[in-house]
């Protein structure tokens, strides 16, 4: 039995995306919220043949990735975000590279070599890798519209993945994945008035009005903190709510605070657009805290570190 392990964001879904209609395969699809990361230890020693596994952190999955290593069966790990330690084996395919300015569907674009390179560009959009979506798209020659397009369509998708659990998503990843799939080019989306593209453009300018209006806890020349209520809709745009800042204020660093049911605060990182570096550093000073350089977060803050958080996440940007 073959796995498809992969994280629920534009990132994560378009790698494998680009795979699968590169590479059909029979698969068990694991899959979930964009923050669940610990994805690998769900995959079955006594099933699995094989696994391919996408745009989650080596480091936090180590513990179950050496044990299908140990069984020898063959994983191709593709990612971009922190990898610690990566084991010397024969049965392991990595592709990792933490450069701030690649995502994990652009480096399956190149191993693919740019066969199904729209899709690419959508998922760099929806990890907010502007300059270097853009870039690829004036190479490739795209119109402003399509280029436009692709960018909605990213940030759409990366909407999407966001939420404490999969009940607060519009689409569950897999089945978002699902009905990808049936799309070589993401281009008829845009042409189909009741596609899931414009579905999903209606629920996140609803949400996106709403977190206008979020409570500022800290803004000086370097730095930026917004705070969202407890709600499914604060949930879904916590990540794009951030990237939407970091945009609008390429110079500053922005932390996007949602509160938890017990209190704790969900944090999405985002480093400036012109210093992208360190969010993974800020965050892994705090126990459920993780990502990389140019954006990361914090699963659960407690309230009472909410102050030294912002004081952390200040002078590292000073």
């Amino acid at each position: 039995m073959h796995y498809d392990v992969f994280n629920g964001d534009a990132d994560g879904i378009l790698a494998l995306l680009q795979l699968r209609l590169a590479e059909p395969k029979t698969s068990t699809l694991i899959t979930g919220v964009k923050r669940d990361i610990s994805l690998l230890k769900q995959v079955d020693l006594t099933q699995a043949t094989s696994v391919t596994v996408l745009d989650i952190s080596m480091e936090k999955n180590i513990d179950a990735l050496q044990p299908l290593l140990d069984k020898q069966i063959p994983v191709v790990y593709i990612d971009h975000h922190r990898s610690g330690d990566i084991p010397a084996s024969s049965f392991l395919n990595a592709m990792v590279n933490t450069s701030p300015e690649v995502c994990t569907s652009l480096l399956v674009n190149d191993h693919l070599k740019g066969k199904f390179y729209l899709w690419a560009i959508a998922a760099a959009f929806g990890d907010n890798l502007q300059a270097t979506a853009h870039r690829h798209a004036k190479k490739l020659g795209l119109s402003s519209q399509l280029t436009q397009q692709l960018e909605q369509l990213g940030v759409y998708i990366n909407y999407n993945g966001y939420g404490r659990s999969t009940d607060d998503l519009h689409f569950h990843p897999a089945k978002l994945y699902e009905k990808l799939l049936g799309f070589e080019s993401p281009e008829p989306l845009f042409s189909d008035k009741d596609s899931l593209y414009y579905q999903l453009q209606q629920a996140y300018n609803d949400d996106m009005a709403k977190a206008s209006r979020a409570e500022v806890l800290f803004d000086v020349e370097h730095c930026k903190v917004a705070c969202l209520e407890d709600a499914a809709w604060s949930r879904r745009v916590s990540g794009v709510f951030g990237n939407d800042l970091a945009n609008q204020s390429p110079d500053k660093a922005h932390a996007v605070f949602t509160k938890n049911i017990d209190d704790s605060y969900t944090v999405s990182v985002r480093a400036p657009l012109n210093n992208k570096q360190g969010a993974d550093e800020v965050c892994i000073q705090f126990p459920t805290g993780g990502g990389r350089a140019g954006a990361a977060g914090v699963n659960a803050l407690p309230e009472s570190q909410v102050e030294q958080f912002i004081q952390v996440l200040s002078e590292y940007y000073k």
